[in-house]
């Protein structure tokens, strides 16, 4: 666990640095270090990191099946629950001028959608996940056009009462983290939450697999792009110029294009066609193959990483509170120093004093005790349930 919990804590930072260091650089326009490094990567590696805690704690190699995958089902939902609520509460502190989007809320659709899956074996998952790569972003682009108007706002209680359509289209489709795309990566981290992490061989398998589809991803999407003239079709049915093009492909489109399929070949961070997911998916593999080797003999090294992954949900819940206190940002790298280190500060410190977070803690006892009633309840026979 030293290993998944260090390479959760390095998402964090990932998704730290997303929302207070700026994307371009203002002089020259050029995309930022911490644009190019983290953004959309720093999401998927911790939705994969979520697959992979959510495979362990549902029977790890081998799923749980009758009464005992009933209670783990139960427990998600109640998880996605807890989650929801802390994210819509979260969303209505935040100002609207704030660049945050809030990962809570799709975390918690994520969580839901997973639970039909928690009995698959670790081929199974694949397959899903195989299947949900590419059907999302086919989805995305078919029904961006008939799917109410993504607002960037975060969602609250009071979106979800009296919109809900215009909550549930981004939630799933059309928001900066749709479910149903990033539902790939969940996928994958259920599948290797089926094998036997602690092998090394398995453990290397991570980093080879992982470089291989970063590569394979770049060159194919380079290549239907440019090779096959993607760049001219898009040019061609999306009627901007080349300058407006380059920008597209850097940042991603403000509404996604619907006029060809040759959008789906880009790798722009963010904007969740297929080469992109499986680009973010393979940087995803490398990370958490790299801390799985490198936990094995340098595991004390990586405490201040591993308690910042053991308490995410606090800390990250807690950084989205501090930036409704500090817009706009006048001195961007220093907040996010600042942030950075206290939460390395405090998770370290929690962690020897108390050891899990707060948050966590309301949801594993939550969670326990829903199983724990699962479990427990009463066998009723069958010619009861037929009345």
């Amino acid at each position: 666990m030293t290993g998944i919990d260090a390479a959760r804590g390095l998402a964090l930072i990932g998704l730290i640095s997303l929302q207070i260091l700026p994307e371009y650089v203002d002089a020259t326009q050029e995309s930022t270090w911490s644009h190019l490094f983290s953004s959309g990567d720093a999401v998927a590696l911790f939705v994969l990191l979520a697959g992979v805690g959510l495979a362990l704690s549902s029977g790890g190699r081998f799923p749980h099946e009758g009464r005992w995958l009933a209670a783990d089902r139960a427990g998600v939902a109640v998880r996605a629950g807890l989650i929801a609520v802390v994210g819509l509460g979260i969303g209505a502190t935040l100002p609207a001028d704030v660049p945050a989007d809030n990962l809570l809320i799709y975390y918690a659709v994520l969580l839901l959608l997973a639970i039909p899956f928690l009995h698959l074996s670790a081929t199974a998952l694949f397959v899903c996940a195989a299947v949900s790569w590419i059907v999302g972003p086919l989805l995305m682009q078919g029904l961006m056009d008939v799917l109410p108007a993504y607002s960037p706002s975060n969602a609250t209680f009071a979106n979800g009462v009296g919109e809900p359509a215009g909550t549930i289209a981004p939630l799933l489709l059309t928001g900066t983290y749709p479910a149903m795309e990033y539902l790939t990566y969940l996928l994958v981290g259920l599948g290797l939450g089926r094998v036997h992490l602690r092998d090394t061989g398995i453990q290397g398998g991570l980093l080879t697999v992982g470089a291989g589809l970063v590569i394979f991803a770049q060159t194919t999407s380079a290549f239907v792009s440019y090779a096959s003239g993607g760049d001219d079709r898009s040019l061609i049915t999306g009627g901007m110029g080349e300058n407006e093009l380059a920008e597209v492909l850097l940042r991603g489109p403000d509404s996604w294009p619907t006029d060809t399929a040759w959008w789906l070949s880009i790798t722009t961070a963010h904007t969740n066609p297929l080469w992109e997911i499986a680009t973010s998916l393979g940087v995803g593999l490398l990370v958490l193959g790299s801390f799985l080797l490198v936990s094995q003999q340098f595991g004390a090294w990586l405490l201040p990483l591993s308690a910042m992954g053991a308490m995410i949900l606090t800390l990250y819940t807690a950084h989205l509170v501090a930036l409704s206190f500090q817009a706009p940002y006048d001195q961007p790298h220093l907040w996010y120093v600042i942030h950075v280190v206290v939460a390395a500060l405090l998770a370290v410190a929690w962690q020897r004093a108390l050891g899990q977070g707060p948050l966590e803690r309301v949801l594993s006892t939550s969670v326990e005790t829903t199983r724990r009633t699962v479990l427990h309840r009463p066998h009723r026979p069958h010619w009861i349930h037929r009345m």
